[in-house]
């Protein structure tokens, strides 16, 4: 039986940031009620239907590690929301468009930010193997959607947030600004095979591109690059068609490698390195709504000058991750 793909987006960000969390990207997936499950974390390959919208709202949650006894100036949390709306604009090619807003405390309250930051547009082109590469068509039954799945997303930051807040002592810090005062560029690639009507397997990799700014005080500064590789299996745990209810849990592995970053053209200590997270986490559809809940932690790290790096990724004590989407 053809049925048309009724896709719900989940879509997260992190942040990272010199000794602190400091930029984001948006990583995209997609599920219905029926077919291929959709992690929190890992991008997945659907698209949203053509001439369909996706609302979405997203919470992540970040809590250190302090090392100190002292309450001082070691990063306390980061709460970051994001906003956004997408648009299938066709069954192979979506469109969207991301605002998120920042909140990074330090311990002692210090140095607090809270506002928006910089916007982000993203475009994915979805396509599968069916006895050759073809791109996504309009309808797929469910035996179509055991098909390997793929998609290729490219997308660029807007320079909308603030790059040159100061703290009380007018002093900037690029770690705790809203934005990065230049375009980010970020490319990635997605695979997901729906093994059985239970498990799904998806897998991504992707590059996040930064470049020098010169902030208001004339440092030059630029954030390290990333490269991410995600792996992810999703289950099904409870589905009522009647109902129109869904239940996945699922778990993931995603790994982050960070270069340096640098200042003035000279690498700093204290910055980069490898770490591995595992996610956790749940969700749950109801007709075109999706809520997904998590929680992420590093179990694995090599950072540079690691002692030098609290508030750094791979020095959560842990990430609380919570979505919120709606198809109309």
């Amino acid at each position: 039986m053809v049925k048309k793909v009724k896709a719900l987006l989940t879509v997260f960000l992190t942040f990272y940031l010199t000794a602190s969390a400091h930029h984001g990207v948006a990583s995209l997936g997609a599920a219905g009620l029926e077919g291929p499950g959709a992690p929190l974390e890992t991008s997945s390959s659907a698209t949203l239907p053509e001439g369909k919208f996706l609302a979405y709202l997203k919470l992540d949650y970040a809590s250190f590690y302090k090392y100190t006894p002292a309450v001082d100036d070691e990063t306390e949390s980061y709460t970051f929301w994001i906003y956004g709306l997408g648009y299938g604009l066709k069954s192979y090619l979506s469109l969207y468009l991301f605002v998120p807003y920042y909140t990074k405390k330090l311990e002692d309250n210090s140095f607090n930010t809270s506002g928006f930051a910089d916007m982000s547009v993203i475009v994915v082109y979805g396509f599968k193997y069916d006895d050759g590469f073809i791109p996504i068509p309009k309808r797929e039954s469910l035996d179509d959607m055991t098909d390997w799945h793929f998609t290729v997303y490219t997308g660029v930051t807007l320079p909308t947030g603030d790059p040159n807040i100061r703290d009380s002592n007018g002093t900037i810090d690029p770690g705790m600004s809203l934005g990065f005062g230049k375009p980010t560029v970020t490319v990635g690639f997605t695979g997901t095979k729906q093994i059985n009507d239970e498990l799904t397997f998806i897998t991504e990799t992707s590059y996040l591109k930064f470049f020098e700014y010169k902030y208001n005080d004339g440092t030059k500064y630029r954030f390290g690059d990333e490269f991410r590789f995600n792996t992810a299996f999703t289950y099904k745990l409870i589905t009522d068609v009647k109902r129109r209810l869904r239940l996945d849990t699922n778990i993931e592995l995603n790994y982050l490698y960070l270069g340096r970053d640098a200042e003035n053209g000279v690498e700093l200590e204290g910055t980069g390195g490898n770490i591995l997270y595992s996610v956790f986490g749940f969700r749950l559809y109801y007709n075109t709504v999706s809520v997904g809940l998590g929680i992420k932690k590093p179990v694995w790290k090599d950072l540079n000058e690691q002692k030098l790096q609290q508030g750094a990724e791979g020095k959560e004590n842990y990430r609380i991750i919570f979505t919120f989407s709606a198809l109309f």
